[in-house]
């Protein structure tokens, strides 16, 4: 079938001797920071060992008052828990450089299908999402090779027709950037104040390119003046489908790149564009932003089936169109290919604070934490701007045809445990088939195929499968990439996170002080649940992971348990000054003689601390 031909070089590549290839990327250890990190968490800790002696001490001997005591103890006890935790981001931090100029030819590189997830246009605006697909679609990339989904779990009427109206104006916009070749390739960023520096750039090309300027930027306006009106017209979501579709599932290829043909050049080209909306019912479990993944999981599996997947939020564009051949640096490296499962980029904001993008501080602290994880086997997954194997949700490492010779149980039984779809069967296990036909589709998708992807869309197709459970994105954990990719190194998989000078992704943030409340309980909620499971980082973790890597995992799900010492460290000793009870070594103590640098170590301790604290930046501590 035409589907099944568009598949990776990978194996190819992977079998090639590593001498013979040339570098496509480096990676540098800092050992002058890793080693005065060390040292500051050495003298760090004597510190905290002293005040933890002078606390239990006390306690025991029973001369102090207990229940002040005792809960000052255990907020002190927690800080000193969390700050072991992030020591394990200092101990081997990384920074990684690619060589795209390295990698074969184009028409060797592997398929990529992009995987952008919407849900209320009343929330997410049509026209933000549209942005967002059109950057996709201008990812410097071989248009025959990419292919970009969009699941609408909303089932708007509006989303959908904006996706048509996209398609068109894809046509003018995407050969526009590649003639030129924009950098910017979100339309709605180009034509603002933050393309003003690259505009300026390329108007030095002559009158050719401010005349189609001014064209491109007359057709977007119409565009988003087409579909805005129409979000005021109709923008209700549809939480129950409507009965009227032969399967309950909507499915539309709004542009496929073989009608392309012979009579367009490759800066005409376009890209596979589908639109995607799962069946929805009351009586059914929806699984939120997991149930949409694996459902485009399933459906580009029997459409494009790109070993690769580039997955983004449906408010973070595309703000450097080289991003999928940097993300191929790290994929068809022979010596990380094998046990590669995804490679994440920074997720950066362009609103907010002033000048978000450039806020130092923000970005060091975001460095820190990804580039130290890096240096132990992986960075956690962001949940967007990430490139994924699809094999890594499938099977375990090093697992070559691993449905032909399954070593996972439950790969043996692949239509129990996969479905009862044939088609995606066979296409999941031409992921690592050795004979790869590199080559585009031959036919255009036929009705068959868009049915077979119909019946993969819809909800019931998950009932009596490993789907959501340990066949691609788990259903355990609310925050679905988080998790997924913390089972991913539990099983062996590594990942890898590249920082480059320009974001190759911006996001648009909350800014709304309840929006940014809900958010950050979710996140909160769902990474405590993880914490106090059976999938704790710290036990089931320690067993499947490294030490250190098992303690960053710690630190993300058991972390918010600073907000309990915060509050008793703003309490506790307040009320203890209004009642006269001492908290805190006398001048006179002797413990003070024999540890002179105690209270003066103690207190900038505790102002260091509590200067964190109201910055938010816990991870200095």
């Amino acid at each position: 079938m035409a589907a099944y031909s568009l598949h990776s070089s990978y194996s190819l590549l992977s079998s090639r001797s590593s001498t013979a290839s040339p570098t496509l990327n480096t990676c540098t250890v800092q050992h002058p920071r890793a080693a005065l990190s060390r040292l500051h968490a050495l003298l760090h800790s004597a510190a905290v060992s002293a005040l933890l002696y002078y606390r239990i001490s006390n306690l025991v001997r029973g001369d102090v008052p207990l229940l002040s005591w005792g809960l000052i103890n255990l907020s002190e006890l927690i800080f000193t828990f969390v700050w072991t935790l992030t020591q394990a981001f200092r101990w081997r931090p990384v920074v990684r450089a690619v060589a795209p100029e390295n990698l074969p030819r184009e028409e060797e590189l592997p398929g990529v299908d992009v995987f952008i997830c919407t849900a209320d246009p009343k929330k997410e605006p049509v026209v933000e999402v549209m942005n967002t697909v059109l950057s996709a679609m201008a990812l410097d990339y071989p248009a025959e090779k990419l292919a970009v989904y969009l699941s609408d779990d909303g089932g708007a009427a509006v989303t959908l027709y904006a996706m048509k109206e996209a398609c068109g104006f894809a046509r003018v916009w995407v050969p526009f950037c590649r003639k030129y070749g924009v950098k910017t390739r979100c339309p709605e960023a180009f034509f603002s104040s933050f393309g003003d520096s690259e505009r300026e750039l390329l108007l030095h090309g002559g009158d050719e390119f401010t005349a189609e300027e001014d064209q491109i930027q007359t057709k977007y306006e119409h565009f988003k003046r087409n579909v805005e009106k129409a979000a005021e017209l109709e923008n209700d979501v549809n939480d129950d489908r409507p009965p009227y579709v032969e399967v309950n599932v909507l499915i539309f290829v709004i542009y496929d790149n073989k009608n392309n043909g012979g009579t367009m050049n490759d800066i005409s080209k376009l890209p596979l564009l589908v639109y995607v909306s799962r069946e929805k019912r009351p009586s059914r479990p929806h699984r939120f932003k997991a149930g949409a993944l694996n459902a485009l999981l399933r459906v580009s599996g029997v459409m494009s089936n790109a070993p690769y997947a580039l997955v983004l939020d449906c408010d973070m564009y595309c703000n450097d169109p080289t991003s999928a051949k940097q993300a191929m640096c790290f994929h068809l490296d022979p010596k990380l290919s094998d046990s590669l499962s995804y490679a994440q980029f920074p997720q950066i904001f362009y609103n907010g604070s002033k000048n978000d993008i450039y806020d130092g501080q923000a970005r060091a602290a975001y460095k820190t934490k990804y580039q130290g994880m890096d240096g132990i086997s992986g960075a956690v997954c962001a949940g967007t701007g990430y490139y994924i194997k699809k094999k890594a949700l499938y099977c375990s490492p090093n697992q070559e045809e691993f449905l032909l010779f399954p070593t996972d149980e439950f790969l043996r039984e692949p239509q129990k445990n996969f479905g009862y779809s044939t088609k995606l069967i066979y296409s999941v296990s031409t992921l690592t088939h050795k004979s790869v036909n590199n080559n585009q589709r031959e036919t255009l998708l036929d009705d068959a195929t868009v049915d077979e992807a119909k019946k993969l869309a819809s909800c019931t197709y998950e009932q009596n499968t490993k789907w959501g459970k340990e066949i691609g994105y788990s259903y355990d954990c609310l925050l679905e990439s988080t998790f997924t990719g913390y089972l991913l190194h539990c099983k062996g998989w590594k990942s890898v996170y590249l920082y480059p000078d320009r974001p190759c992704f911006l996001g648009c943030t909350t800014i709304d002080m309840k929006d940014a409340l809900v958010q950050l309980m979710k996140w909160a909620s769902g990474l405590v649940q993880v914490g106090l499971s059976k999938f704790s980082p710290l036990t089931y973790g320690m067993y499947n992971m490294s030490v250190l890597q098992s303690m960053c995992y710690g630190y993300f799900a058991l972390s918010h348990f600073l907000s309990v010492a915060c509050f008793l460290y703003g309490v506790v000793p307040q009320l203890c000054f209004l009642y006269g009870v001492p908290l805190y070594p006398k001048v006179n103590n002797y413990l003070n003689y024999f540890n002179p640098f105690f209270v003066h170590a103690k207190s900038s301790y505790i102002a260091i601390r509590r200067l964190n604290l109201l910055n938010n930046n816990l991870f200095f501590f």
